[in-house]
């Protein structure tokens, strides 16, 4: 029997089976302003000659699944031949979802693994889940952790303490990578180039310029000053997708720092925007939105927990997902914990080397378990029980 891992992200899928390595892929589809009529799918992006103007159509809005149709696509294509080619009846699959799923989703889901596909068993499981197994396999010592899981749309901070995770202690945060791609986006616009619909290219400016800010006022006034000094700012090679097919930061000695480029590219200028934008995960409230930022939320959900499991707590911070790949963000978030945490406390952060794929690996590692097989849910038990089965056996 094999078993087939997916962790079911909005932005990305993380999809192999638990014997071979992991594929990220994205968990959707595109139509390009040149051909409108062609729908790509997932990793067939690679294949738009012209990505500008590209038109996303995702399956996820608002961290929850509601466009099966779409969800559909990309499954029957990750599935199917071109791909993975799974044999419905001889595999079991490990899927995710979000936390606080709603029960409709839930139990379209089910529908959808047993009755269409016909998988064998299934597990349904939040990915947080899967890495805290992933980290408590590697620190056999520890009881407890928290997972901070900041992706496409939101960001999680959820308590694990011996694999379950501590329900009154959950705290989502509405800010994940989409909303820095598009403040990113506004921001440019009003300042100097239009690019709203160039959600592909700012997203990828985003992850080559964007950093964390250790001290945000000192970068402020480092990114006002003029010439030479100004060592914040940058001039990104935007991609004509002629030539250039993929941006590029210019290197320092070649940026004309005053009039313009012989070269002919187009170029932006970011200064604060690279540090002002992941600050938003810091602060919300840069931007209105009300909400704690990521560090104070981690103390506040830890202090919701009894006073002896605290410290264990405090030195197993696990930070997952996309966001954590901002160069900064690990130190960012362990100065300002420490900050707001007793000194008697020891306050510690971990940054896994993947921290996209590492609750993928987690599954990878519940697979060969050998209680697996007791916490799946197989088809005859479905086919025998309905949704209620699943309601029992999945600690969602």
């Amino acid at each position: 029997m094999t078993t087939l891992v997916l962790d079911n992200g909005a932005y990305n899928a993380k999809i192999g089976y638990s014997h071979e390595n992991v594929s990220v892929i994205p968990n959707c589809q595109f139509r390009s302003k040149t051909a409108r009529l062609k729908t790509f799918t997932a990793n067939q992006i690679d294949e738009i000659k012209d990505p500008s103007g590209l038109f996303y159509i995702l399956p996820f809005q608002k961290g929850y699944l509601v466009n099966w149709d779409v969800q559909r696509q990309v499954w029957d294509y990750l599935f199917g031949k071109e791909m993975y080619q799974v044999d419905f009846l001889d595999t079991n699959i490990i899927i995710t979802e979000p936390y606080f799923n709603f029960t409709s989703i839930q139990e379209s889901m089910n529908e959808i693994l047993f009755e269409e596909y016909q998988f064998q068993a299934v597990l349904r499981v939040n990915a947080g889940a899967l890495s805290a197994h992933r980290y408590f396999r590697d620190n056999p010592s520890e009881l407890c952790c928290i997972i901070v899981d900041s992706g496409y749309s939101f960001t999680h901070i959820v308590p694990y303490c011996r694999s379950k995770k501590k329900k009154e202690a959950i705290i989502r945060i509405n800010v994940g990578g989409k909303l820095l791609t598009n403040h990113l986006k506004e921001i440019i616009s009003y300042r100097q180039l239009h690019v709203m619909d160039e959600t592909h290219v700012i997203n990828q400016v985003k992850e080559d310029v964007c950093y964390v800010s250790q001290d945000f006022y000192r970068d402020m006034d480092i990114a006002k000053l003029k010439g030479e000094d100004n060592t914040v700012m940058i001039d990104y090679v935007l991609p004509d997708f002629s030539t250039i097919k993929k941006g590029f930061c210019k290197p320092r000695e070649e940026m004309v720092l005053s009039g313009k480029y012989k070269s002919g590219e187009q170029i932006l200028r970011l200064a604060n925007e690279r540090f002002a934008v992941p600050e938003i995960l810091f602060n919300p409230s840069d931007i209105g939105i009300q909400e704690m930022g990521i560090p104070e939320a981690i103390v506040y959900s830890i202090q919701n927990l009894p006073e002896e499991m605290q410290p264990h707590f405090f030195k197993n911070i696990v930070l997952t997902g996309g966001n954590s790949l901002f160069p900064g963000f690990r130190d960012r978030v362990y100065s300002e914990v420490r900050c707001l945490t007793p000194t008697d406390y020891d306050v510690s952060v971990v940054l896994p080397e993947n921290p996209i794929t590492y609750s993928w690996e987690g599954g990878k590692l519940i697979s060969e378990n050998d209680d697996f097989e007791d916490m799946v849910v197989t088809r005859e038990d479905y086919e025998e029980n309905g949704h209620s089965i699943c309601e029992e056996k999945f600690d969602i």
